[in-house]
């Protein structure tokens, strides 16, 4: 699986499709612009609400989870690009981070 850096994907946003798996509550402390928020735990139930997109880029908060749901999306067919560091980068890297969407 591809990874990129949180730099690289600030590059591409808000044109990527930028998918979060964290939980809710990790939510709540705020997201990275024009993310989907699917998190892990309901990640199945929820798949269908995966944007249209050729290329899925999948953020949480170390990269560890993003990572396994994007081995799971590589098996049925999915391209798919991890971001290293996850959320904890994006912040020390001090991009913007905003509300999540209601």
């Amino acid at each position: 699986m591809q990874e990129i850096t949180v730099t690289e994907l600030a590059a591409l946003n808000p044109g990527a499709a930028l998918i979060d798996v964290r939980e809710p509550e990790e939510h709540a402390g705020g997201v990275a612009a024009g993310a989907t928020l699917l998190p892990m735990s309901t990640f199945m139930e929820r798949e269908g609400e995966l944007p249209e997109a050729d290329t899925l880029y999948l953020i949480c908060a170390g990269g560890v989870r993003s990572a396994r749901v994007g081995a799971y999306l590589e098996q049925k067919g999915h391209t798919v690009v991890n971001i290293e560091g996850g959320m904890n980068a994006w912040a020390q890297a001090g991009l913007p981070i905003v509300a999540p969407e209601a």
